[in-house]
């Protein structure tokens, strides 16, 4: 970084380069506040350059947003991504991967932000793109897919997201395989969409589906694989099941009941007549 600022000099768009490079880098190592040290670095010296509305200014504006995202500061991520947005659809198009990354990132952003129906909106809006120019068995479009379920989710929309599940299950599944770590996600997104529409046997497949994938996959003390311990877990052991067998067995006892009842009822009808019929043998038998 220093050669490049001493030979191309700081306005240089190598130089601006290198500040993004070293941004992303300290990024990767968590280290927030260096990597917007770099990506501002790098925004001054393209917008100099390049000027505010270019692709690769874009790109700092979107690295800029993700940062700020991390440092949970949403309303100065949202602006940035807004700003990415902007310039992207102006320059790339409306149809063009990035911009359907930018749309993306707002809709997470929105997420983050409480504003469910915002995020849906995005994310809607990022799915239409991806099927037209990818197509319905992409794995991005997948990805979409997965995003619109989770909104459905947050918003306890449990059959939407249900829906756009098993849409990003059928797509993996076909792509990736069964046993991909990224299939065994949405098994685990179903198996919490069952269990909140109280279907605990489904909850359970699904669960245990994930569960065995991971462990395959990523091992057994992988955190993923811990979480579907913990699901499979809290399927097993939730109230909500022992209540349904609970009322299984009130339901049985009583229906029980009410059989015992009948028959305490008749049995002094059957003993009356019982009597009855003995005491007019008698009768006959004195007769003779």
């Amino acid at each position: 970084m220093a050669i490049r600022k001493e030979v191309l000099g700081e306005n240089h768009p190598d130089t601006a380069a290198g500040y993004n490079y070293t941004g992303v880098d300290y990024s990767k190592l968590g280290n927030k506040e260096k990597s917007l040290e770099f990506y501002q670095k790098a925004l001054v010296v393209r917008e100099e350059i390049l000027g505010k509305n270019h692709r690769d200014t874009a790109t700092i504006y979107s690295n800029i947003g993700n940062v700020y995202k991390n440092m949970d500061d949403y309303s100065k991520a949202l602006e940035f991504h807004q700003k990415a947005l902007a310039v992207r659809k102006e320059v790339l198009g409306e149809k063009h991967r990035d911009t359907v990354k930018s749309y993306n990132n707002i809709a997470g952003i929105y997420s983050k932000l409480g504003d469910k129906e915002k995020a849906l909106e995005f994310y809607q809006t990022a799915l239409v793109i991806r099927e037209e120019i990818l197509g319905g068995k992409h794995l991005d479009t997948a990805k979409s897919y997965n995003s619109i379920g989770n909104a459905y989710y947050a918003m306890e929309d449990y059959p939407n997201a249900l829906e756009f599940y098993q849409k990003a299950l059928a797509v993996r599944e076909e792509v990736l395989g069964k046993n991909h770590r990224d299939t065994a996600t949405i098994y685990s997104n179903i198996g919490n969409v069952y269990k909140n529409m109280d279907d605990y046997s489904k909850a359970l497949e699904f669960h245990q589906k994930a569960l065995a994938i991971r462990k395959e996959v990523l091992g057994e003390n992988h955190p993923d694989t811990v979480k579907s311990y913990n699901n499979v877990s809290s399927i097993t052991s939730n109230p909500g099941i022992k209540k349904k067998e609970h009322s299984f067995f009130i339901k049985l006892l009583l229906s029980v009941l009410k059989l015992l009842g009948k028959i305490i009822l008749i049995v002094p009808i059957v003993i009356v007549a019982l009597v009855m019929i003995i005491k007019e043998l008698i009768k006959k038998i004195k007769h003779k």
